[in-house]
């Protein structure tokens, strides 16, 4: 159906789709897909902090073919391989030959996660992945490769220099009063 329709108007099919359902959704460039999905076959499992009331929580993100699958740290560690996800992003890459696209949709545990958190441990991932920054990538790295020098708190420090849970924090704060 997609196949006569240009890339531009597949991202605006896309969007309207999904602009009205209560979830998480992308259009990802190819080249930057292709730098995720690279340095995702060699480091598979990451660390995502999403801001809380009272700090932080964090999740680990797992690769399982084109599916990337968050679960609370808590979970996993008081449930280990019984511990459910609470996010799936799903990519689609089929267009990314002929059009330059994949396309990217979510399923998520609302009873842990609302949308706009969801988005923030999604936003992470091109933070990390999809990063030119060296030190930036090198935290994904040290976590699959040296886990005994990772540090926490590096992920929270890039988490805040970029900005991203900035909003996340606002709204939590505004609930509270």
């Amino acid at each position: 159906m997609v196949k006569e329709k240009t890339a531009e108007e597949i991202k605006q099919i896309w969007q309207q789709y999904f602009a009205a359902k209560d979830t998480v959704y992308a259009v990802i460039p190819e080249e930057k897909f292709d730098l995720i999905w690279n340095r995702a076959q060699s480091c598979p499992t990451f660390l995502c902090a999403l801001p809380r009331r009272e700090g932080y929580e964090f999740f680990v993100g797992q690769w399982a073919g084109t599916e990337l699958h968050f679960t609370a740290l808590i979970n996993i560690q008081t449930r280990g391989e019984a511990a459910a996800s609470q996010l799936i992003l799903y990519h689609y890459p089929e267009l990314k030959e002929e059009k330059g696209i994949v396309l990217m949709t979510a399923e998520m545990d609302s009873t842990f996660l609302n949308v706009a958190e969801a988005q923030c441990i999604a936003n992470q991932v091109q933070l990390f992945y999809a990063t030119d920054r060296k030190e930036t990538y090198g935290l994904v790295e040290t976590f699959n490769f040296r886990p005994s020098e990772f540090k926490y708190m590096s992920v929270i420090a890039e988490l805040e220099q970029s900005g991203l849970g900035a909003e996340l924090r606002c709204a939590q704060n505004q609930d509270k009063t």
